[in-house]
C-alpha cells in the first residue's frame, strides 16, 4: 500500500477552513487505498518513508518546507511543490524571467537594481508604464510589500523600504480591475477557477486597512464560464514554471489579460473548489502517477 506524506506545520492548521480541507484530502486518499501520515517539521526525517509527499505549509527557499521538498526530490519521492517550482515563484524576478522568455501576456515589467534608483531613471519608468505604476519586493507573498505610487517621491519612499530587503525591485504597470481570475493549474491541466473580487478599500486581494486585514470575495467559477482566453493563458504561465500544481492569478482587463502572478502551493480551503468537488482526487492521482 502506498504511502503519502501531508507535510503541515502550526499555521496551516490555524484555521478551521484548512484544517477541514487537511482532513478532506486525507479522507480521499485514503478513499483511494493510500495511508496518509500527517508530517510536521519535528518529523521530516520521516518523508524517505513516503511514497509521494503533498506539501501544505508556506513554500520559500529560506524555510523547512524547500528542505523537506528537497528531501522528497532527492529520493527521488513525487512532491507538490517541487524545488524548481518553489524557487521560481518565491522570487519574482526568476518567475517574471520565466514567464518572459515564453512569451507569456504579462503587464510591462521591468527589474530594477539598487544601483539603477537615480532619479532620471524613475521617472523614465513613468513615461515607460504609465501612471501609477506597481512597485513589488520580489520576495513578496500573499500581497505583502506590493505597492501601488502615483509619482517619484512615493515610488522613493517604497523603494527605500524594498531595497533593504532584495538587490532587486520589480517595477510594473498598473492593470485596473475589480477581480482577479484565479487559474488553478495542475500538470498543465484546469484544475480549478474562481474570482477573487478585490476589496474597494484596496487593490489587492489582500491587504491591511487602518489596522485591519480585508480579503478578498471569493466565487468558484464552472470551466464553461471562464473566458476560453484566460484559461489557455493560465495554462500557458503555469506550463512555463514547471508540471505542478500552480494558483495562476490573471486580470482581464478590455478583453486583455495578463498573468499578474503564479503561485506555487495556492490556497485551496477558501472556496476555490466550489465547483470542482474532485480537486483532491486530481491531485492525489496526479502524485502517485509521477
Amino acid at each position: 500500500m502506498s504511502r503519502l506524506g501531508i507535510f503541515v506545520d502550526r499555521k496551516t492548521l490555524a484555521s478551521a477552513e484548512q484544517l477541514t480541507a487537511l482532513i478532506h484530502c486525507r479522507d480521499v486518499a485514503e478513499g483511494r487505498g493510500h495511508d496518509v501520515d500527517f508530517i510536521f517539521p519535528v518529523d521530516i526525517n520521516k518523508i524517505p518513508k513516503m511514497d509521494a509527499l503533498f506539501i501544505r505549509a508556506r513554500t520559500d527557499p529560506m524555510n523547512v518546507t524547500y528542505v523537506a521538498a528537497q528531501m522528497a526530490a532527492f529520493h527521488g519521492i513525487p512532491v507538490i511543490d517541487d524545488p524548481t517550482s518553489i524557487r521560481i515563484c518565491s522570487d519574482k524576478v526568476n518567475m517574471y524571467s520565466h514567464l518572459m522568455k515564453k512569451n507569456v501576456a504579462i503587464p510591462k515589467t521591468i527589474f530594477l537594481s539598487k544601483n539603477d534608483l537615480s532619479v532620471e531613471r524613475v521617472a523614465s519608468l513613468f513615461d515607460e508604464l504609465g501612471t501609477p505604476l506597481i512597485v513589488k519586493e520580489p520576495s513578496t507573498s500573499f500581497s505583502l510589500r506590493v505597492e501601488k505610487v502615483d509619482d517619484i517621491s512615493g515610488f522613493f519612499q517604497v523603494a527605500r523600504r524594498f531595497i533593504r530587503l532584495s538587490d532587486w525591485i520589480v517595477a510594473q504597470q498598473y492593470i485596473e480591475s475589480k477581480y482577479d481570475w484565479r487559474v488553478g493549474v495542475l500538470g498543465g491541466n484546469l484544475l480549478y477557477a474562481c474570482k477573487y473580487t478585490i476589496p474597494s478599500v484596496t487593490f489587492k486581494i489582500q491587504a491591511s486597512v487602518n489596522g485591519h486585514i480585508v480579503y478578498c470575495g471569493v466565487e468558484s467559477i464552472p470551466e464553461n464560464a471562464i473566458p476560453p482566453h484566460v484559461v489557455r493563458l493560465g495554462k500557458e504561465a503555469a506550463t512555463a514554471v514547471g508540471n505542478g500544481l500552480y494558483g495562476v492569478d490573471i486580470k482581464n482587463n478590455n478583453g486583455d489579460a495578463y498573468v499578474i502572478e503564479v503561485n506555487d502551493n495556492p490556497s485551496l480551503e477558501s472556496g476555490e473548489d466550489g465547483c470542482y468537488p474532485d480537486i483532491y482526487e486530481q491531485i492525489v492521482d496526479h502524485l502517485f502517477a509521477l
